[in-house]
């Protein structure tokens, strides 16, 4: 154990603020799983807490195993998982899996373990590194729209495309993180205004659509339509699009400033999806304001250190990759937050970290291994890639750059 410890590389308050985190969550977790065994009638507390252990357990591992890979390797990574990710896409389309009381082509189930993976989120951490790796390619040449379209914007629009129709905002955080890394990574600003005007127009068109005629885009648009409107005029929704809403309000309501105490939540029996999607509710009614604010803050530190990470990273693909994998955990934690505060539409977005599930909670380590292995010092090296194929994974791992 303590060999372990040793060999662990990296920005140790990242460490630090993970290991906090993920050791916090099963205070909320025992709590709100509750609503499953007595509401659900789906297994019992302590199995659901178990769970979640082993989950996370395997999650430390795979951030132990990744934030061992030298940060470089990632780019040849990338270019092997890019075509598996789009077909496990496809794939997934064609799927139906029925979690937590929702039906969706979102899952698909791991052979012989026997566990639901949602494909999303292993796409949107490799389309970073994707995209990561061609900004580093192209940072001293100049390039037209047309030289992008191939290694750049399909790659993007496919994967978008691809989560789209089940997980709208999934494939709008992406879209957005797509748009910002290339900010960053110095894409020609007239082509990214091009691509960002185009995104608003046909923003503007699905919202047309989504308003005027709902029935001929996916089945999920009901939903999103719903949600949408329930956000803009709240004193208009149905009263069953408000129920939820409602139940998280009065949970933050009566958490007041210190809260109820642990595992003292009434409305964790109440409110669906109370161990995930609104489980930061039940935080504050447990834990008051002030749980809140800690937690927030924590979250914040999180991307103090991400930031601090990238601005001191030698290398242009290390800056890139830590923005494009560690900015989206936070931002995701925000749009959770938020959606419980009512200051965002529900948007199906967990807590990292803290709500209970499975690849959702694999990917975010995933991610955080990686802006770990771009912090540690020793592997955080000046490129050399003069002479390599990047186009060539066996090249680009074999460890020359």
């Amino acid at each position: 154990m303590l060999a372990i410890f040793k060999n662990l590389k990296g920005d140790k308050a990242i460490w630090g603020v993970v290991a906090l985190l993920a050791l916090f969550s099963f205070l909320p977790v025992y709590s709100a799983s509750t609503n499953l065994v007595y509401v659900n009638g789906d297994g019992t507390t302590l199995g659901h807490l178990v769970k979640h252990a082993v989950l996370l357990f395997l999650g430390f591992g795979i951030i132990y195993a990744v934030h061992r890979i030298p940060t470089h390797y990632f780019k040849g990574l990338s270019i092997i998982a890019m075509p598996i990710v789009i077909l496990l896409l496809i794939y997934t389309l064609t799927v139906e899996t029925r979690i937590g009381g929702v039906t969706a082509n979102r899952w698909i189930k791991i052979p012989l373990v026997g566990v639901n993976f949602q494909t999303s989120t292993l796409a949107a951490v490799v389309l970073m590194i994707w995209i990561a790796r061609y900004l580093t390619k192209i940072k001293d040449v100049k390039i037209t729209f047309k030289e992008s379209i191939l290694p750049l914007w399909l790659p993007v629009a496919l994967v978008v495309l691809l989560i789209l129709p089940e997980n709208f905002s999934t494939a709008a955080i992406i879209s957005f993180m797509a748009l910002v890394l290339c900010f960053l990574g110095g894409y020609p600003l007239k082509y990214l205004f091009a691509m960002a005007g185009t995104g608003i127009v046909l923003a503007g068109m699905f919202l047309f659509v989504l308003f005027k005629a709902p029935e001929v885009l996916p089945q999920r648009a009901g939903t999103w339509k719903s949600r949408i409107e329930t956000f803009i005029h709240p004193e208009q929704a149905d009263k069953d699009d408000l129920h939820q809403l409602t139940l998280a309000q009065i949970a933050v309501a009566e958490g007041g400033v210190v809260g109820k105490g642990a595992g003292k939540s009434v409305m964790k029996n109440m409110l669906s999806q109370s161990t995930s999607d609104f489980i930061f509710a039940i935080i504050i009614e447990e834990y008051g304001l002030l749980g809140g604010g800690a937690l927030l803050f924590f979250y914040l530190l999180l991307l103090f250190r991400i930031v601090v990470v990238a601005h001191s990273s030698k290398t242009v693909f290390s800056k890139l990759l830590v923005i494009g994998v560690g900015l989206p955990i936070v931002f995701q934690a925000f749009i959770n937050m938020a959606v419980v505060v009512q200051l965002f539409p529900v948007t199906g977005q967990p807590l990292p970290l803290i709500s209970m599930g499975g690849t959702s909670i694999w990917m975010t380590c995933m991610a955080i291994g990686i802006v770990l292995s771009a912090s540690n010092k020793k592997e955080n090296l000046e490129e050399q890639s003069h002479g390599i194929d990047e186009t060539n994974p066996l090249e680009v791992l074999s460890g020359q750059i």
